[in-house]
C-alpha cells in the first residue's frame, strides 16, 4: 500500500507522498514548484508550463523514495530527463540513492576516460546513457555515505573505484584508495583533495581548476545565499573540517556541486572570499 499524500502539497494531481525523507532533492531539480514545508518536500504550486512538467518529471526520477506523484497517469516527456547537464561536460546523475540519503551523483565527460563523482542508484536508463558517452573510467568516492550502487557501475564497466583508506570499509571493492591528506592526481585536471570532517575519509575531486565536487563537506544554502557546512551531520570532526576547508582555500573553482545542499555557480575570487568567510564562522562557532 502506497503511502498517504502530503495534505501540504498544493491541491492538484501532482504531489508528494508522507514517505518523503526531507533529503531536498526533489526541490534542487525543481525549484519554487517543489518547496519545503514542516520538514517535508511538497508541491508549492501545480506544474503549468512545459518546463515545469519536465521539472516535476525529474523530482519523479531523482526521489530515492519515490514519493512524488500524480493522481492520473501524466505522460513522461519526450525528452533526456537524465542526465541532466549542469556546465559544459558535466552532468547530475539522477536517480538519487536511498542508501546515500538521496545525495546527488554526477558524470563528468574526459577525453582520457569518463568520471562517475559518487553513485546514483543502478538503472538501466543510466548504464545505456553512461555506455553512449563511452563509459565509466573512474568512480570517485567522496565518502562512505554515498556509496551506493557504486559497485554495479563497477563492474558494468570496468572503472577503477578510488575512495579514501579511512572509509574504505564502505567500498571494499575499490581499486585505489587514497592516504593522509595528501592530494592525488587521478587523471589529467582532476584532483583528488582529503577533507577529513564530514567522515574521516572525506575527499572532495577538483576538475579543471573550474568544478569541485564536495560531497557531504560543503555547499550552498537557498537560504542564506551562502556557503554552508552542515554541523549536524558531521560524524567525526567538526574542528578537522574546519581545518580541511581552510586548506581547500589554496584551490580554484567556480562551480560547486554537492552530494547534499544547492550547486553553485560564483566567479572564482568570490567563491575563495566566501569560502574563507566560512572558515572564519566555522572557527567561531
Amino acid at each position: 500500500m502506497k503511502p498517504p499524500r502530503n495534505p501540504d502539497s498544493a491541491p492538484g494531481d501532482w504531489y508528494i507522498d508522507t514517505a518523503c525523507i526531507d533529503c531536498g532533492a526533489s526541490r534542487h531539480v525543481a525549484p519554487g514548484l517543489i518547496v519545503e514545508r514542516n520538514e517535508k518536500s511538497v508541491f508549492a504550486r501545480q506544474p503549468g508550463t512545459p518546463e515545469e512538467q519536465l521539472a516535476a518529471w525529474r523530482a519523479v526520477l531523482v526521489c530515492p523514495t519515490a514519493s512524488v506523484r500524480s493522481e492520473t497517469k501524466q505522460p513522461r516527456p519526450d525528452v533526456r530527463i537524465f542526465p541532466q547537464e549542469i556546465t559544459f561536460g558535466v552532468w547530475r546523475c539522477g536517480f538519487n540513492a536511498r542508501a546515500s540519503f538521496g545525495a546527488h551523483s554526477y558524470f563528468a565527460a574526459r577525453p582520457d576516460g569518463n568520471l562517475l563523482v559518487d553513485s546514483p542508484r543502478y538503472a538501466a536508463e543510466l548504464v545505456k546513457w553512461f555506455r553512449h558517452a563511452g563509459g565509466v573510467a573512474h568512480i570517485l568516492l567522496s565518502h562512505s555515505d554515498d556509496v551506493a550502487d557504486a559497485d554495479k557501475y563497477a563492474r558494468e564497466f570496468g572503472a577503477r573505484v578510488w575512495i579514501h583508506r579511512e572509509d574504505n570499509s564502505a567500498a571494499p571493492y575499490a581499486t585505489d584508495l587514497l592516504e593522509d591528506r595528501s592530494a592525488r592526481t587521478i587523471a589529467p585536471g582532476v584532483q583528488a583533495i582529503p577533507v577529513p570532517g564530514h567522515t574521516r575519509g572525506s575527499v572532495v575531486y577538483q576538475l579543471d581548476d573550474r568544478v569541485l565536487f564536495s560531497g557531504d563537506s560543503l555547499a550552498w544554502s537557498e537560504r542564506d545565499r551562502d556557503l554552508v557546512a552542515f554541523k549536524d551531520a558531521c560524524w567525526y570532526s567538526w574542528r578537522e573540517l574546519t581545518a580541511s576547508l581552510g586548506r581547500l582555500a589554496e584551490y580554484r573553482f567556480e562551480w560547486l556541486l554537492p552530494g547534499h545542499g544547492w550547486p553553485a555557480h560564483l566567479p572564482v575570487q568570490e567563491m575563495n572570499a566566501r569560502l574563507l568567510g566560512l572558515v572564519a564562522r566555522m572557527r567561531r562557532a
